[in-house]
């Protein structure tokens, strides 16, 4: 069953010289349940856009995108109920406590009493926060914090993740600790959409991967394809070849 449908995407934003800017391009693709699915691409590709449209924080010009079965044009609060929305810089309440912060949110998706009690003990418990769970958000350094926001996606127990940067400015465990995350999460069942600039990290977690450029999806397959497709077996360099291949201009940057 397909999570995540993207089909035929298109955003324009407006320019000051009255021109447009197409920040996606067409873009289709779907992501399985129980998979983990790289959007991978330079800076200004286009993926923060797109995922800001799955998460229905922004309104595409064209195109559709339908998430667990919600068309997120046509039933946005369904659709967000669905989904965890993870990034490097989500912002934490800095006024309360770790706890507080993981109940308040609980009540926001309806879990409230001992239900909320015991669905935050239970992510305290699992993403080791116990040691600064009733210390204030903004006390916290930048592991705790992205734990805390780990927590926070998980709260509801969504089926779709998506993840925009999770690993961005962490140290090795705490990096370790979102890359673990991500795993059992997808042993669980659970759908990952995951935009990240280290491809060491996609290339030993995503089940299929999309290479996006300039608004537009490149190349679209698992690993194995896209080795036998460019003949290079890691992913930085399938990466930069394909791009170089649609792009010659990048070889001179």
């Amino acid at each position: 069953m397909d999570m995540i449908v993207v089909e035929k995407l298109t955003k324009l934003f407006p320019m000051p010289d009255g021109s447009e800017k197409r920040a996606v391009d067409g873009l289709s693709f779907a992501v399985q349940q129980g998979h983990v699915y790289g959007l991978l691409g330079p800076n200004g590709a286009g993926k923060t856009t797109t995922l800001r449209i799955l998460s229905g924080l922004m309104k595409p010009t064209t195109g559709r995108v339908v998430i667990a079965g919600y068309e997120v044009s046509a039933k946005p609060d369904a659709a967000k109920r669905a989904i965890g929305f993870l990034t490097a810089n989500t912002g934490l309440y800095h006024r309360l406590s770790v706890r507080e912060f993981l109940i308040y949110f609980a009540e926001l998706h309806g879990i409230s009493g001992q239900r909320a009690a015991k669905r935050v003990a239970h992510l305290i418990d699992w993403l080791d926060m116990g040691d600064f769970a009733q210390l204030r958000c903004g006390a916290l350094s930048t592991g705790q914090k992205q734990r805390a926001n780990i927590a926070r996606a998980l709260v509801g127990d969504p089926p779709v993740l998506i993840m925009d940067e999770p690993t961005l400015g962490l140290d090795v465990l705490s990096n370790r600790v979102i890359l673990d995350f991500i795993i059992r999460e997808r042993n669980e069942g659970k759908t990952v959409l995951l935009c990240t600039h280290y491809l060491d990290e996609a290339e030993s977690m995503c089940d299929r991967i999309g290479l996006l450029h300039n608004g537009k999806l490149v190349a679209e397959g698992t690993l194995g394809k896209l080795r036998e497709q460019t003949g290079e077996q890691r992913l930085s360099n399938i990466f930069l070849k394909i791009i170089h291949e649609y792009d010659p201009q990048t070889r001179s940057r």
